[in-house]
């Protein structure tokens, strides 16, 4: 009879493979668990707080995290037509021009209060191409880099779109240039690998997901 739930990852006889998500047994939260017990603010940006998180596991062990601290963000797949909106910037921290969909960071307010993502969608298309859409679908959340971050991106649909009267371009600290591609353009090329940004990716698949595509 051969291994079940707990059966061996292929070419590694020593390591089990445990289940996850719903086939995971109940113990398996308690087990993965980790308490902070100690956080030490090392540095607060404009929008990010850096810290170090001493954690203990559920065996009493202990082991420190580093951390940043984000408010979240959100990312629009928007379409002129069938035309796929993206705007190109350079990423300091990647070095180089990216081809994006248009995204942001939650905005906090002065009691810290973070920015409804719902609100923060439509301000974000706006600013970076100076359209405004009819018709928005919530896609989905998902967690940009979980192993030290907590920045958490919303993923919009917008269609039905139509230019904002008296668009000036984007923010001054923004230097964009806004790309209309064609979908199955962009379809194609995230399907090769040419997109080189997360959220792109995501954005696109997930988009061609529910279309059948």
């Amino acid at each position: 009879m051969g291994p079940s739930a707990t059966e061996r990852v292929a070419g590694d006889p020593g390591v089990p493979h445990r289940p996850c998500g719903r086939y995971a047994p109940a113990m398996s939260e308690e087990r993965l668990h980790e308490t902070i017990v100690e956080s030490r603010v090392v540095h607060r940006g404009n929008y990010v707080t850096f810290r170090v998180d001493t954690v203990e596991d559920p065996e009493g062990g202990r082991h420190t995290r580093d951390i940043v601290e984000h408010p979240g963000a959100v990312a629009v797949v928007a379409f002129v037509g069938n035309d796929l909106l993206l705007v190109r910037q350079y990423r300091l921290a990647a070095g180089r021009i990216l081809l994006e969909i248009p995204a942001g960071t939650l905005d906090r307010d002065a009691e810290g209060r973070i920015e409804d993502p719902a609100i923060a969608g439509p301000r974000e298309l706006g600013e970076e191409t100076g359209y405004r859409a009819a018709t928005w679908r919530r896609l989905g959340m998902f967690w940009t880099a979980p192993g030290f971050a907590s920045e958490a991106m919303t993923l919009y649909l917008a269609t039905d779109l139509s230019p904002i009267d008296g668009y000036t371009g984007p923010e001054p600290d923004e230097r964009l240039d806004l790309v209309r591609m064609p979908w199955q353009e962009a379809l194609a090329a995230a399907e090769r690998g040419a997109f080189e940004d997360a959220k792109t990716v995501a954005g696109i698949l997930w988009v061609a997901r529910i279309r059948g595509e």
